[in-house]
Parts: structure tokens; C-alpha cells; sequence
């Protein structure tokens, strides 16, 4: 397909591909044209009695799930949602998350895909970032009810036109304007959406999160046809057909479980999707049994727990269908990692990416070593990546060096960050990923740390910055650092060093239910916060939070962490 035969819609504030390298990608088999609405609807022609997904007591065929795509779609394009409109979908692992989003993309309508704990902070940016005209949430878990969140969201952002409940829609007495639920968006059995709203295969068809250095997080885009070419290559890399189960444990809006090979992978291949509505090891191990998953994916700290049940024999779950399982999102130890065949016996498969774009797996058939030492390499032939210095300069063949890339899947910038795009990308399109890392001759990558200013903590990106100006709001705090310190379960975990206002007091529990209080999701709150009198400085005045981290990971050594 031409360039000029896929004109599709130009969605302000997206950075394009280049028509030069855009065609390169469609002349090499990476772009085919796809879409994702057109991709359930070949399957559902293909096998439509087949078992779609699996999501506590819903079950449903690949027809099943077409169908109830088709009637969203007419659902919300009848209560506005039109072609091009941003709509931010925060639900956990929930059947309505599949059928909502694919009726999105039926009518071009653009799924923002928040997470189940982010706050009003984090919402009310997404939804002004992306000028969005819908939210969608689920229903209350536990003593968080997401309608009160959606009644503060109203009120902060005017322009938001709908609040979409999955769940009882009873509106709080101080939304702005009543909620509507999902069913009674639902339109009746057979409606099938207009042609002219589809979208185009190089449309943006999604808007994800970044893991975010400054600030909130900034908003991916990504088109139909090159994250669909993500899908199917990973499912060829995962060993994932149309025999296959993926389970979903991770929440299902991250990128990891959404595409690598993940939900949209696995529907893709033709296989079945399982939902996890909790990764615990009772939960997400007697599904494996129940359902007969064959792969799923996890971050080290879960993987921790659940070798560790099995290992205990707290968990008695036949896992003998399970081949695969994956871990990524940060460093799994090569300790850890080898316990993976012996305890849960299956092939471990180590997976490093990002939302913007590279994914690099370790292969089923790599020697022990490697799958255990490594994260893999890049999943496409044209993948290019580089370690490099301060300076931009190649480093030596196994040194430490900041990580570029570019390739067919690697975005061209964030949405509507200009500012930030200048120093994300280079002039000549590399993406700097923020990733440390030491690349073999053989091109696999060893994953070293991070060169951001960001805590990586059990998979959840955190921005220093952004915590440190909720602190800095504070009115004790003259001025506030965080920075990582080590944990042996999740990595790394937060801890904020703090200078008091001269004459003020403050406690650290009180600091932290202030960042809470402020709406910020609630693994971004410090774990722990230091009352210092000053910061340490480099030569040339800056906080050093080299020495910071330092300091903490001392002052952590006769504890145990």
C-alpha cells in the first residue's frame, strides 16, 4: 500500500513518519496494511466459535467478541465519540477492557490507556494532554470507588463530555453532569459501525504512557500497522499459535501484557486470553491449572513470590501446562532467574522493551546461560540499536553505554512534546532510551540500570521530579531530592531526602500523606523520606544525587532491606 493510498487521518500534535521511511517499511513486509478492528473481525470470520477470552464468568468467542465490539462502536459514536476523539480507559483485567477498546478502534476513536492506580493528578493530566471527551472506569474495588475519581476528574477538566461507567453508574452528588453506564451505551444486537469511520492502517490507533523522567508521563503514539507488526512477530518469537493460552496477569494496559506477545498478540495468533483479576500465586496459579495457560508474563518481584510458593509448597497448582514464562519490565538476577526451570518447569523467557517501541527477547531455544544472563536481542531485522557515551559516541564492543535505537516500531516522538522530543530523539532519529546497557558481539543486550533521573520500581516508572514538586508544595519543605535506593524484592524502591524550611517542622509520615493526599498513585509515594539539613553538591552547584543514593544504600547495609 502507497503512501497515497492510505491517507489517513493527520492527528495534531503526532510527529509522522517519514514518507521515505514509511514506504521502506511497507516495501519490506513489516507495514501490511492491518488494523485492529480489521484483525478481530478476520479472526472472528476465521474461527468465530473459537474461545476468544476468558475473564472470571465471561466467556466468549472470537464471533462473540466481534459482535460486541460492533455494538460499542455504534454505542459511542451514538453519544459522540467520533473518529480522531481521545477517550481514557482506566479498568483492571476485566473482560468490558477488551470489548470497549476494540470498539474504539472500530470507529478510530483513541483508547488512552491509564492504569488501575493512577489518581486525579495523573488522570486530570491525561485527560488534558489529550483533550479527551470520554473516561472510561470499572466499578468500586475495594474502599476505592473510581466514581468519586471521575467526579473530581469532571470538575478539573470541562471539556471531558462523558464518564462511562463498566459497572453501577450512580453519579456522586458532586459530578458536574451524570454518568452513563456501559450497557446502556451498548447498542442493540447486530449494529455494525460505519464504514467511512474506520480508520486508516496508518492512523494513530493508540495513545499509551510513558515510564516518564520529568514530570507526568508523556503519551505514546502508536499507529495500527506498525504496532501490529509488534504482534506478530512476537507471537512468532514467543512460539505462540492458535493452540496457545496467554494469560494476562500484569494489568492489561501496560505494554508488556497488551503486545509482547500479550493480549492483542495472542488474539492476533488466534488463541485464547485469560485475564488474571490478581497476580497472587492462588489466583494466577490455579488459573494456569484451570485454564491450561501456556505463557504468560510477570516482573521479578512476582516471579520472586510465586517460585517462592511453589518452592514452599504453598501452591500445590498443576502448572504442567505452562511452557513459557516471561519476565520483564526491570532486571531479573541471574540467581532468581535460575531457579525458574527446576521450580516451575518451563522455559524462562527474559523480555526488555518499552511502550515507545524496541522489544528484545531472549529465544526459547537459547542455552541456559544466555536465557539467564541476558535480556535478548532486538526482535526485527532492522532494529538498530547503539550504546553510547556522553557524547554521543559509540562505546567500546561490551561496555556500558546509553542506549539508542530506531526501526520500524520505534516511534518518531511523543504526542504533543516538542520540547521534550528535542532531547529524546536525536537529530538523525535514534530514540534515546534512558536504558544503560553492555551489548554482546552477538548482539544480545545486557541491561545495566538506568541514565534517567527515574526509579524503576518492580516495573512501575517513576519520575523524581514530579514527586519532588508534590513535596516542594508542602509548606515545611524548602527543597526536596529523591532518588533510588536498593530493595532485594522490588529492585528499587523511592526515598526522598528533604531540607525543612528554616524554623519549620514536618515528620516524615506526614510528608508522605501529603504526597498521597495530593492524588498521586500510590506507588509513587516515597517509602522513605530523610530529614537532612542539606544536600550534597557537585563541582558545579547541582544536588549530586549520585552521593544521595550513596548515602541511603549505606544507611541501608546493617538493616535488612
Amino acid at each position: 500500500m502507497s503512501p497515497e493510498q492510505d491517507a489517513g487521518r493527520v492527528l495534531d500534535g503526532v510527529v509522522p513518519w517519514p514518507p521515505a521511511l514509511a514506504e521502506r517499511w511497507r516495501a519490506l513486509g513489516y507495514w501490511r496494511g492491518e488494523t485492529f478492528g480489521g484483525m478481530l473481525r478476520d479472526r472472528a470470520i476465521d474461527h468465530p466459535d473459537r474461545l476468544a477470552l476468558v475473564a472470571g464468568e465471561d466467556r466468549w468467542t472470537y464471533g462473540e467478541l466481534d459482535a460486541r465490539a460492533d455494538r460499542l462502536a455504534v454505542g459511542f459514536r451514538s453519544i459522540g465519540v467520533a473518529p480522531g476523539d481521545r477517550v481514557v480507559v482506566q479498568l483492571g483485567n476485566v473482560a468490558a477492557f477488551v470489548e470497549i477498546v476494540f470498539g474504539l478502534f472500530r470507529i478510530g476513536a483513541l483508547p488512552v490507556f491509564a492504569l488501575p492506580p493512577h489518581r486525579r493528578t495523573e488522570i486530570v493530566s491525561f485527560c488534558e494532554q489529550a483533550e479527551a471527551v470520554a473516561y472510561v472506569i470499572g466499578a468500586r474495588d475495594g474502599a476505592f470507588d473510581p466514581r468519586t475519581l471521575a467526579a473530581e476528574v469532571q470538575r478539573d477538566v470541562p471539556g471531558l463530555a462523558h464518564v462511562v461507567v463498566a459497572g453501577d453508574a450512580s453519579t456522586p452528588p458532586h459530578a458536574l453532569r451524570p454518568f452513563v453506564s456501559l450497557e446502556s451505551v451498548r447498542a442493540p444486537a447486530g449494529a455494525t459501525p460505519a464504514a467511512e469511520d474506520a480508520p486508516q492502517p496508518s492512523d494513530v490507533a493508540f495513545l499509551q504512557l510513558s515510564g516518564g523522567s520529568t514530570g507526568v508521563p508523556k503519551l505514546i503514539p502508536r499507529t495500527h500497522d506498525e504496532y501490529l507488526y509488534t504482534l506478530r512477530r512476537s507471537a512468532e518469537v514467543c512460539g505462540l499459535d492458535g493452540e496457545g493460552v496467554y494469560m494476562a496477569t500484569l494489568p492489561a494496559a501496560h505494554n508488556f501484557p497488551l503486545s509482547s506477545p500479550g493480549i492483542m498478540g495472542a488474539f492476533h495468533a488466534g488463541s485464547r486470553v485469560v485475564l488474571a483479576p490478581s497476580p497472587d500465586p492462588d489466583t494466577a496459579l490455579g488459573l494456569i491449572a484451570a485454564e491450561g495457560v501456556t505463557i504468560t508474563g510477570i516482573v521479578p518481584p512476582l516471579a520472586l513470590v510465586w517460585l517462592d510458593a511453589v518452592e514452599a509448597g504453598t501452591s500445590t497448582h498443576d502448572l504442567s501446562s505452562l511452557r513459557v514464562l516471561q519476565v520483564g519490565g526491570a532486571k531479573f538476577s541471574a540467581e532468581a532467574a535460575r531457579r525458574v526451570r527446576p521450580v516451575l518447569g518451563c522455559t524462562l523467557q527474559q523480555v526488555f522493551g518499552m511502550a515507545e517501541g524496541l522489544v528484545c527477547y531472549t529465544g526459547l531455544d537459547d542455552d541456559e546461560e544466555t536465557i539467564v544472563t541476558t535480556q535478548g536481542r532486538p526482535m526485527a531485522e532492522h532494529d538498530e540499536i547503539l550504546a553510547v557515551d556522553d557524547d554521543d559516541e559509540p562505546v567500546a564492543d561490551g561496555d556500558v553505554g546509553s542506549l539508542l535505537t530506531r526501526g520500524p516500531y520505534t516511534i518518531q516522538g511523543y504526542y504533543r512534546a516538542d520540547e521534550h522530543n528535542a532531547r529524546a530523539f536525536t537529530p538523525d532519529g535514534w530514540y534515546r532510551t534512558g536504558d544503560l546497557v553492555r551489548i554482546r558481539r552477538d548482539g544480545r543486550v545486557v541491561v545495566e540500570g538506568r541514565d534517567k533521573d527515574q526509579i524503576n520500581r518492580g516495573g512501575e516508572k517513576i519520575a523524581a521530579e514530579e514527586v519532588e514538586n508534590h513535596l516542594l508544595a508542602h509548606p515545611a519543605v524548602h527543597d526536596a531530592a529523591v532518588v533510588a535506593m536498593p530493595d532485594p524484592y522490588l529492585g528499587e524502591r523511592t526515598c526522598a531526602f528533604v531540607v525543612l524550611r528554616e524554623g519549620a517542622s514536618a515528620r516524615a509520615p506526614e510528608l508522605r500523606r501529603f504526597v498521597r493526599e495530593r492524588g498521586l498513585a500510590e506507588f509513587k509515594v516515597p517509602d522513605r523520606v530523610e530529614l537532612v539539613d542539606a544536600f550534597p553538591r557537585t563541582n558545579v552547584g547541582k544536588v549530586s544525587k549520585k552521593d544521595l543514593r550513596a548515602d541511603i544504600a549505606r544507611r541501608l547495609e546493617p538493616a535488612d532491606t
